[in-house]
C-alpha cells in the first residue's frame, strides 16, 4: 500500500528554521518527482515546491524561493524541504504529494507554525 509520512513540523520563531521529511512506503520513491504543497487556515492549497526524481531539479513558489531548499535521499525512499528565515505566512499545514499511474496521492501533513 503506497504511503507518504510526513514529519518534521513544529512551532517555530519568526527567522527559524525546520527541515521536514517525507517518508514513503510501498512504491520506490526515487522513480517519481515529488511536490511539496502547504494549506493555511481559509485558504487553498498552494505549491511549494517540486523536486525531479533524481533530485537534479527543483522549483520553488516564489514566495520560499531562496528560504527553502528541497531534497531527497532515495536510497532512504525520503523527501526533505529544509525552511529556513521562516515567517509568519509559512504558517500552515505542509503535504509532500507524488503522482503515480495518473493517481495523487498525499500524506497527512505537519504542522508549521511561525509566530513569536
Amino acid at each position: 500500500q503506497l504511503q507518504l509520512v510526513e514529519s518534521g513540523g513544529g512551532l517555530v520563531q519568526p527567522g527559524g528554521s525546520l527541515r521536514l521529511s517525507c517518508a514513503a512506503s510501498g512504491f520506490t520513491l526515487g522513480h517519481y518527482a515529488i511536490g511539496w504543497f502547504r494549506q493555511a487556515p481559509g485558504k487553498e492549497r498552494e505549491g511549494v515546491s517540486c523536486i525531479s526524481s533524481s533530485g537534479g531539479s527543483t522549483n520553488y513558489a516564489d514566495s520560499v524561493k531562496g528560504r527553502f531548499t528541497a531534497s531527497r535521499d532515495n536510497a532512504k525512499n525520503t523527501v526533505f524541504l529544509q525552511m529556513n528565515s521562516l515567517k509568519p505566512e509559512d504558517t500552515a499545514v505542509y503535504y509532500c504529494h507524488v503522482r503515480k499511474s495518473w493517481v495523487d496521492y498525499w500524506g497527512q501533513g505537519t504542522q508549521v507554525t511561525v509566530s513569536s
